[in-house]
This record gives structure tokens, sequence and C-alpha cells, in this order.
């Protein structure tokens, strides 16, 4: 037996929205939806599991229709899927009515259902969102049937306002395997028994590393899973180092070199970091049209000697505001206050 765990899907996001590669993203995220599916048809497996938020909010109709015909396209997999909190079953939802392919079975309300597959001796316990937030732990107090098979819980959420839940104690409750949704990080919670597959294709920019979904098949009577990388982009992070010698020209070519090894087809977060000299005028934003960028960190700082320029203004307004900052614990934005406006009180000096 095999079977392919996916969550957070997230059909109808626009990722970065207002950056010009946005609608491509959306369209993205359907193709590699599309994806799964032929390479189930490809290579089939018994079962697929979809965990919450196959939408990113309310599903047309259309696109009922559309993830219904794809389903019919893998006619010997039976498909699970449930509702989660993005696309959770509203009183006028086109969830509530809407006829699935024979292969697919959704659970309709907030109640755990439990449905056995006949011919694999698997039931799947499940039920969908009828509410966006759910504080009660609906799944805690599930417990696998008496029948003789695998016992295999959908279950979305695990935060206080989205179904808080004890993994632990569910998976020593009985069931062989927990499939996960909610968090968009790939996570095994417990090896072989619980884990979340995380988004498929990365929804925002926090979504950072490899995403795809989790393979679990059977082996010498055992279940074995595995993460399954897919998407086509990744969110990462690059981090450039400046020096007292680096400049504008430096820092675009430092970038143009970790793009070229990194791979151009993934989206960056930038962060600039290090010591610069004080003179060095910076142009951050102009890093963005150097490919997939959303944001631009600068971090840096100038690399002035805050002791010595202390003893040369002792008693001046300079020598009072560096005092005043090195004898408090910074943080990040008291560190970004203290440069900047000894850089003004230093230029207004002269």
């Amino acid at each position: 037996m095999r079977f392919i765990h996916l969550a957070d899907v997230h059909l109808g996001a626009v990722p970065d929205r207002g950056c010009p590669w946005s609608e491509r993203r959306e369209e993205e995220i359907w193709e590699t939806f599309r994806r799964v599916i032929a390479g189930i048809r490809e290579n089939p497996v018994d079962l697929l599991f979809i965990a919450g938020d196959l939408f990113h909010r309310q599903p047309l109709l259309r696109e009922l229709k559309e993830v219904n015909y794809l389903f019919s396209t893998i006619p010997d997999t039976r498909v699970y899927l449930m509702a989660g909190n993005h696309d959770y079953i509203k009183p006028d939802s086109f969830y509530r009515d809407f006829k699935w392919a024979e292969n697919v079975v959704f659970f309709r309300n907030e109640h755990l259902t439990c449905i056995k597959d006949e011919k694999l001796d698997v039931y799947v316990y499940g039920l969908s969102y009828e509410h966006q937030e759910i504080e009660e732990p609906l799944y805690d107090a599930a417990r696998p049937g008496e029948g003789e098979g695998l016992h295999i819980l959908l279950a979305h959420g695990g935060d206080a306002s989205h179904i808080p839940m004890n993994v632990k104690g569910l998976s020593a409750a009985g069931f062989d395997y927990i499939a996960m949704g909610h968090i968009h990080k790939p996570e095994i919670l417990l090896r072989d028994k619980a884990a979340y597959a995380g988004a498929l294709e990365p929804i925002d920019r926090n979504d950072l590393g490899e995403h795809g979904y989790i393979e679990g098949h059977l082996e010498n009577g055992r279940l074995k899973t595995n993460f399954v990388p897919f998407a086509c982009r990744s969110y990462e992070q690059i981090i450039l180092m400046l020096r007292e010698g680096s400049t504008q020209a430096s820092l675009e070519d430092m970038l143009r070199a970790d793009l070229a090894s990194r791979g151009r087809m993934n989206i960056y977060r930038i962060i600039i970091k290090g010591n610069r000299a004080p003179e060095l005028l910076l142009l951050p934003e102009k890093l963005k049209s150097f490919g997939y960028v959303t944001e631009v960190l600068d971090e840096s700082r100038p690399a002035y000697d805050l002791e010595e320029i202390q003893k040369k203004y002792k008693g001046t307004l300079i020598g009072d505001y560096i005092s005043y900052f090195l004898e408090k614990d910074r943080n990040l934005v008291e560190e970004k206050a203290l440069y900047y406006g000894l850089q003004a009180l230093l230029e207004t000096s002269r």
C-alpha cells in the first residue's frame, strides 16, 4: 500500500501580490498540484490524503469542477479530502452540495467521521472546518475503532485558534499515522507516525526552504514515510557581508555571484550585514532589480570606533548621545538609531 499526504495547497493564492511575478506564482501553484496528479497517473498510489486548505479561500464552482476532473483521472486512487480554516465550509459554500467523483471522499462537517476502505483494510478519520477558527481540541478524544488494519487520522490545525491537539497522545491512542495540515513548513513530529506535509508550494516570503509532500508505504508490515521535495520554487535568504572597503558595486557583484550559484528560479530575501565605511551610501532597493527579490533588509552599520569618538567628544551632545546607547542592551532598532543619529550629528558638527 502506498499513499501521498498533501496539505495547504492554497489554490487561488497570489503570493507576493504586486510583484512582477505574482500572477505567474498563482498559476504555478495550480500547475504543481496538476503535476502531483500527473505523477500519480504515471506511478499510481492507493490513497491520496489532503489535510485541509486545498484552496486559499472559498472555492469557486468552476475551481471545484477543475479539481474534481483531476481526481477523476486517477480512478484507482482513493482521495480523502477535508476543508481547513482557509477554505472552511460556509453556509453557502459550493462544498456543501458538490458531487465528487466516485473515488473521492469529502468530510462534509465538523464532526469526526471514520470511513473504511474495504479493499485496503484502511480506516480514515477526518472532519472539515465549518468555522474559520476552532478553539476546541476536537481531535484529542479521537480513538481508533476496533477493526484490523491501518488507522489514519487527517488533522488540520495544532495552534490555539485552530484545533489545538496532543499529537503524542493521539499516536499513543493507536493511530498508525496522523496526516497533518495547517503549518506550512514540513515537519516530522513522530517518525513514520505523524507529520505536517507543509505547503505544497511556498505561499509567502516566510515559507522558507523546501516544500513538497509526504509519501508513505507499507514495508514488511510497518509504515514508512519520507518527505518528497516537489515545489518549482523556494523562498531563500541571502546574507551579504560588508567590510570597510565594500562599495555599492562590490555589493551588487556579491549578489550576482550568489544568485548564479543558488539559481535564479528561487525567490529571495536579502539581508545586508557587517561593518561598512561610514561615508558609504548604500542603495539597498536597487538590489531588487537583480531577480526575484521580495525585500532587502539593511542590518549593516558604519565602522565607527564608538569609544574613541566618545572620548573625543566627551562633554558634548555627541559624547552624551553615545554614552546613552552604550549603557543599553540595544535591540536592532536601537542599534540603527545609534548609528544613524551619530552619523547625522557628526555631519552637523563638521
